[in-house]
């Protein structure tokens, strides 16, 4: 079991390089940052307060880094948007494709084959039944938390 586990761990790490000396390059290289941008903020103020008053310089300070989260904020919310559209078409994709899917015919061909035709028309009559009363059951709250959603704009 260990061997099989250090097998997934190397087939990881040389597909995506991740490893411990990766995350401590990266946390130096994030705290110097951090500091960098720490040390370029109070040159900004001192600067801003030399030409302005502190007061003014503050502000001014607040008002560019507010400018900057509310930028990405919005950007954070169109690319939420987007990896929903995309999530949604990649489902309805593959919802379809599945069924074409050969190795699914060749199981359905050998699964009516076991039981017989006619019991497994019968079982497809009674799962298409019950998916129908599903999708009414489920899809009316699906439908009524959209219109709950748009409501809210």
């Amino acid at each position: 079991m260990g061997d099989w586990l250090r097998h997934i761990a190397l087939n990881a790490k040389a597909r995506t390089g991740f490893g411990p000396r990766l995350i401590v390059w990266f946390l130096i290289a994030a705290v110097s940052l951090a500091l960098a941008l720490g040390f370029l903020c109070t040159a900004a103020f001192v600067w801003l307060a030399g030409r302005y008053d502190a007061v003014t310089a503050g502000l001014m300070l607040g008002g560019v880094f507010l400018l900057i989260a509310v930028v990405a904020a919005v950007a954070g919310w169109i690319a939420r948007l987007r990896n929903i559209e995309r999530a949604r078409r990649e489902l309805a994709a593959r919802s379809h494709a599945n069924w074409l899917d050969p190795k699914f015919l060749a199981i359905g061909i050998e699964i009516g084959r076991t039981l017989g035709w006619r019991r497994l028309v019968t079982l497809a009559a009674v799962g298409l039944f019950a998916a129908g009363l599903g999708k009414e059951w489920f899809g009316s709250g699906e439908k009524r938390s959209e219109n709950r959603d748009t409501s809210d704009d």
